[in-house]
């Protein structure tokens, strides 16, 4: 089955073809560094980890170039309320992002261009689009580029020119627009803001509006055609549109296919600062495994709305101890598999078809969980090949969604491996205690021992071989 994809330009579900064959190229609308990311700003990375995984892991040598939108209004203004450089106060939330980025599992781009550093490509594509009669500089310095010239604008979102509504951010502010409509390629200079935050063009000073750059450096990195671009639902409209209408517009091909991601929602309204309902990343994972996290934002099909509940991470860490807990109990008897092995596994049928049916990964899950059944039973019944063989395929499936238990990122807690040196080495003085109170036949302080190993989340389980521990998948205050 070929791998296929729901296009958002054309709203059906198509074959992915690259435009060279085995080769994928890639631009994912990143970060916007005006604060700390919440979880809704990780889904769009993790949905579109999973592709790039997928891809790889059927042959196709991927580059993804994710962008970071370091100046523009919003971070000059919150750099400001808090007296902070905005250049400065950019760097502060990127490296947050690329932070959260690193604990949940998700690869890195090939290429993370940040606006900035790519200004003199922005002003040449102005030039270019002025030259062609679809921008126009006005009196005040602003650039603007002129809708009504393009006669495919709009056809991204099936929206018709005189229906639009103008963008609360390109908004007419005098009389220097020709259309309310039409949007800012370059925002000149204002007396209030930080000299430090504009740049020289031939039509004054300032710097680039939101659209520009990102059309700006997906020709730098991926070339005047590319195969996917990628972002949340929430851009398609303007900002996705504008870019597609300015590079087209400038006699590039730009995007083949347009995938766009859901949200995180609660209440079924989109996350956001502005709602006052975002869970910080840093935050959920004081409360939770990295691990966990990443099995609850992965688990829903990427076009899928994600509705956080109470419920969303004790269900996610329930399952995502079954899993890890087969793969530790199987490695235990059978021999722990190598990441080459885990790797070179042939995936099940079912599993393949269900990750190149528009990447569904609930189905995906399904397979995943019927390996696991098996697995169990295989262990249960004394049948170590089979087991064996769960294990692998288990790990080999969920590698292609960054959750492979037994992988680089999650092996020992799911997170930092000091955590696991210390775990293991806190229980075992325990249970090495416990086992000596056992055999002097001090069952009060055997008990006591056991009793407060599991307060702190940890279950023992006695058997012929000795004692063995696995944590809980859900500790008593949690509860």
């Amino acid at each position: 089955m070929t791998l296929r994809l729901f296009d958002s330009a054309t709203r059906t579900v198509r074959d992915f073809v690259p435009l060279v064959a085995g080769e994928v190229g890639i631009y994912l609308c990143g970060a916007t560094v005006q604060a700390p990311p919440h979880i809704g700003h990780l889904r769009s990375g993790i949905a579109f980890d999973v592709l790039v995984r997928w891809l790889r892991r059927t042959g196709h040598r991927v580059t993804l170039v994710r962008n970071v939108t370091d100046i523009d209004d919003k971070i000059l203004r919150k750099a400001d309320e808090a007296g902070e450089p905005w250049w400065a106060w950019a760097m502060t939330n990127e490296r947050a992002f690329t932070a959260a980025y690193d604990a949940l599992g998700v690869l890195p781009p090939a290429y993370e261009p940040r606006a900035t550093g790519h200004i003199p490509a922005m002003v040449d594509l102005m030039e270019l689009l002025i030259s062609r009669g679809h921008a126009y500089a006005a009196d005040t310095g602003d650039v603007y580029f002129d809708v009504r010239s393009f006669r495919e604008y709009g056809a991204l979102t099936n929206q018709r020119v005189d229906d639009m509504v103008p963008a609360p951010d390109e908004a007419p502010e005098g009389d220097d627009k020709r259309d309310s409509r039409d949007f800012a390629l370059w925002k000149a200079a204002k007396p209030n803001e930080p000299a430090t935050a504009a740049w020289d063009t031939p039509y004054g000073r300032g710097r680039p509006g939101w659209h520009l750059e990102c059309s700006a450096m997906a020709q730098r990195y991926l070339g005047d055609a590319f195969d996917i671009h990628g972002g949340g639902l929430d851009l398609r409209f303007p900002h996705h549109e504008n870019e597609q209408a300015q590079s087209r517009a400038a006699g590039y091909g730009f995007a083949r296919y347009w995938l766009h991601n859901g949200w995180v929602t609660q209440g079924g309204a989109k996350m956001s600062k502005s709602l006052g309902n975002g869970l910080l990343v840093d935050v959920v994972l004081q409360q939770v495994r990295p691990a966990v996290l990443r099995y609850a934002m992965t688990a829903v099909q990427y076009r899928s709305m994600l509705e956080w509940t109470d419920d969303t991470l004790r269900e996610a860490e329930a399952t995502w101890d079954r899993l890890a807990g087969f793969v530790e109990r199987a490695a235990e008897k059978v021999g722990a598999a190598d990441d080459d092995e885990v790797a070179k596994a042939d995936l099940p049928d079912d599993f393949v078809q269900a990750m190149d049916d528009d990447l569904n990964v609930p189905a995906a899950l399904a397979v995943v969980h019927e390996h696991l059944r098996s697995g169990n039973s295989a262990l249960a019944s004394g049948d170590l090949g089979t087991a064996r063989t769960d294990m692998v395929v288990l790990r080999a499936m969920l590698d292609v969604l960054g959750l492979d238990p037994a992988g680089r990122q999650w092996r020992g807690t799911g997170g930092d491996a000091r955590y696991a040196r210390a775990l293991q080495a806190v229980v075992s003085g325990e249970l090495e205690a416990r086992a000596q109170a056992r055999a002097a036949r001090d069952f009060a302080t055997s008990d006591a021992i056991r009793d407060r190993l599991a307060a702190a989340g940890v279950v023992v389980e006695d058997s012929p071989g000795g004692a063995r521990w696995s944590l809980a998948s859900q500790t008593p205050d949690q509860g």
